[in-house]
């Protein structure tokens, strides 16, 4: 069964309770997607450095939340926040946002995907939000290949992943309500990882999913 990716873009001060029942999870998550200011920040938080802490003690997966821009942000600065995650938050995952889809940038997510790992990323997760071309496969752990709405997600019709079965793909569904068999679905269209929150609008991954008890 689909196992749970969770990006909670919201700070542990101000939403205890969701960040304590993140880490009682542990053992359902596959990785949480840390995200204290659109990505690490300008100085360390205290606060994400102690959560980070304890879901990597609980064996959780640790994803520094970095946005690209679609390969136009300047690879040096995606590449500077890549190694505040780690030397901040010792993160040992890293969560690639708002990454482009095409062959034409596939040399900049190569590139960015080498030095992730030269700076000590062990798994990579690239956000696309659509199914991109098959090469981000040879380079990413994990595509993210839908993100959108539960009443577009209801009704995919299933497009079988050309790269092959050595990548998770992973599907992120917003504006899901109570009871909605996401992981199902996900499963069944070869996603082995996803998250569902009931969240929509501008900030739906300030919700946590309905699984998790606090949706």
């Amino acid at each position: 069964m689909s196992r749970l990716l969770v990006p909670y873009y919201e700070h542990p001060s101000v939403r205890p309770a969701e960040w304590e029942a993140i880490v009682a999870a542990a053992p359902r998550l596959y990785g949480v997607v840390l995200n204290p200011a659109s990505g690490p920040g300008e100085v360390p938080d205290p606060a994400f450095a102690e959560i980070a802490q304890r879901l990597r003690a609980a064996d959780v997966r640790v994803f520094g939340y970095v946005d690209t821009a679609y390969g136009r942000r300047p690879r040096a600065e995606v590449v500077a926040d890549l190694t505040r995650h780690r030397t901040w938050y010792d993160t040992n995952g890293a969560f690639l946002d708002q990454v482009a889809t095409g062959l034409g940038e596939f040399g900049y997510y190569q590139r960015l995907a080498t030095a992730a790992w030269g700076a000590g990323c062990d798994t990579l997760a690239f956000n696309h939000g659509a199914p991109p071309h098959a090469a981000y496969g040879r380079v990413a752990d994990v595509l993210v290949t839908f993100e959108g709405p539960w009443e577009t997600y209801r009704s995919l019709r299933p497009d079988p992943w050309p790269g092959g079965t050595g990548t998770r793909l992973c599907h992120l569904v917003y504006g899901a309500p109570a009871g909605a068999r996401v992981g199902e679905l996900a499963h069944a269209r070869g996603a082995t990882v996803h998250c569902a929150v009931p969240g929509a609008g501008a900030h739906p991954w300030g919700t946590l999913p309905h699984a998790l008890g606090l949706g």
